[in-house]
């Protein structure tokens, strides 16, 4: 197969709706825009680009994926998957506010309420392919490449769903067609959440066996690996053994995270601020999603940007966020003996929060950004006020300052979204390790505890934090754990996720949302912090999200309902 026909064909394959068998009449006809399942099955490199479009999904909200069909997950969006946590708040709402504020509803899910919808056309798609494969001439080599990673695009929208719902029905290989009588009670019938991830285990363990180990040439980029089967299994097998979940075991989560670790393909990158830039080859990524101009995504540097830039501030962190990163010599900002001046707050702080986030004084773009009041260029008091941050500060990860924040249509969003990091499955490990073991035991077969499991992220060349020290309990372990996966996963869809499986999301997602207002009185600034959105509240049933109503009641009321959510 010629690499070019299949990147030419990808065009036309994003908008690949699989015609269905339905009964005839005049109105049955072909649209010009879709392709018949012979024309899907009839050709080869056809099937093939059918396959890697199932790693996009259907825009389903408003301002959903600028420039492209999205992916897992939110991704580049202009309100992210942060800005429903205590890490951030999107500044023009988008429907992220009610989250934040716990009306959730059915009937009202705000940007939360896509998964249910997206992952199940992407698992119908798959069964589709899968259902089909054989009918497709290709060498068997290439036929079981092909059956691993519709596995992992399959188990990758199922996981997606178990995160966000807890145990749903699961389809198996079943292919629904349009227009089939679904009264079934089966296919309507949610599983447990331990029957679901053993269902997906079992796919990612298939599919591990069948991906490549690299992926090499410019058209294979972005595609699924066995590392990445791997790395999503040790991403579900550690939310299982969560308290949320209470569905696996920590000894299983361990194993997972050390099987990619014993890939020995993967390390910790030197430079953290620009991974998350460059789309070059980088050891720490295992499986990540690339951009392109003419198919890029929301461009971060406007959409994030401060309003003294003309940009529209975007996902504004909090002070909550801003809170959590340590001083340089690794102590919590609350240690009476770290060094933290309350009026000076931004100075020897962790490392990875210079190249997060964007504070007032911090050298942007050839200038300090300024958020003080009064006269700050980047505050109420500057251009564009209407954009200006409620909390204070502005997004500086995935931000590439060489790319322009005006006009920076079809030049700038060409930065990867990282799905998978090597750092998370240290993290991983860690974790799962520390409740086992404790800190520093090193479990037979391996060559690190958990605590020399964290310190190759803090020693990484541009972080270079101290090491965490021997000697701590359990108990201290798992926070600085849970403190170093918040700070060095900020801003990637984990934070969401993380409180809730750990069962703190009570308590993390109840504390107001801050913000700071800094004051400038001659040469001298005072900081005072204050609530940058009212009313944010957390209660037990939003632990889970509600089944948008509408899926129930196309189920003909045949779905059940997440607890405490009305039908």
């Amino acid at each position: 197969m010629k690499a070019t026909r299949l990147i030419n064909i990808l065009c036309l394959a994003a908008s690949i709706s699989v015609v269905s068998s339905c009964k005839k009449d005049f109105l049955d006809v072909v649209p010009t825009d879709r392709l018949s399942d012979a024309a899907i099955t009839g050709d080869s490199t056809t099937f093939e680009a059918y396959v890697v479009n199932r790693y996009l999904g259907v825009r389903l909200t408003n301002k959903e994926a600028e420039g492209t069909l999205p992916g897992f997950g939110r991704g580049f969006e202009y309100a992210m998957w942060s800005s429903l946590t205590d890490e951030s708040i999107y500044n023009n709402d988008d429907n992220t506010w009610l989250v934040q504020k716990g009306e959730l509803s059915p009937d009202n899910v705000g940007i939360a309420g896509t998964f249910w919808g997206r992952s199940y056309r992407g698992i119908r798609e798959c069964n589709f392919a899968l259902a089909n494969v054989d009918k497709v001439n290709m060498s068997d080599a290439h036929r079981k490449w092909l059956i691993a990673e519709l596995k992992f695009i399959r188990a990758f929208r199922y996981h997606d769903l178990i995160r966000n719902y807890g145990g749903v029905p699961l389809l198996g290989d079943k292919v629904y067609q349009l227009g089939e009588d679904f009264a079934d009670p089966s296919l309507f019938e949610r599983k447990s959440i331990t029957e679901c991830i053993n269902y997906v285990v079992a796919e990612l363990n298939a599919a591990a066996a069948g991906l490549p180990a690299t992926n090499s040439g410019a058209w294979l980029k972005g595609r699924a690996t066995k590392g990445a089967a791997l790395a999503l299994k040790s991403r579900l097998l550690l939310y299982a053994a969560s308290p949320l979940y209470n569905a696996g075991t920590w000894q299983a989560a361990a194993d997972a995270a050390k099987a990619v670790m014993d890939l020995n393909q993967y390390g910790i990158s030197s430079d953290y601020q620009n991974m998350f830039i460059s789309s070059n080859a980088n050891n720490e990524v295992i499986f990540a999603r690339y951009y392109t101009v003419g198919a890029r995504h929301v461009p971060m540097e406007i959409a994030n940007g401060p309003n003294g830039y003309d940009g529209w501030g975007g996902n504004l962190p909090l002070q909550n966020m801003v809170d959590a990163y340590e001083m340089n010599n690794g102590k919590v900002i609350t240690d009476p003996t770290s060094g933290y001046n309350a009026q000076d707050p931004y100075k020897n702080r962790d490392p990875r929060f210079y190249a997060t986030i964007l504070h007032d004084g911090a050298q942007y773009r050839g200038r300090a950004v300024e958020t003080f009041v009064p006269g700050g260029r980047d505050s109420k008091d500057g251009p564009s006020n209407w954009n200006t941050s409620k909390t204070g500060y502005y997004l500086r990860k995935f931000v590439d300052e060489s790319m322009p924040i005006n006009n920076p249509w079809n030049i700038a969003g060409l930065q990867p979204w990282i799905y998978f990091r090597y750092a998370e499955i240290l993290l991983n490990y860690a974790e799962a390790v520390n409740e086992v073991h404790g800190p520093d035991v090193v479990p037979a077969g391996s060559t690190l505890s958990a605590r020399t499991a964290i310190n190759q992220i803090r020693s990484r060349a541009s972080v270079n934090m101290p090491g965490l020290l021997p000697g701590l309990t359990k108990e201290q372990m798992r926070e600085a754990i849970r403190r170093e996966r918040r700070v060095e996963l900020a801003f990637e869809e984990h934070r969401f996720y993380d409180v809730r499986r750990w069962k703190i999301a009570d308590q993390t997602e109840n504390m107001p949302a801050q913000g700071i207002t800094i004051t400038k009185s001659g040469n001298t600034l005072s900081y005072q912090t204050k609530i940058a959105l009212e009313g944010r509240k957390f209660e037990e049933k939003h632990y889970w999200l509600p089944i948008p109503r509408a899926e129930i009641q196309a189920s003909g009321n045949k779905l059940v309902q997440n607890k405490d959510y009305s039908n």
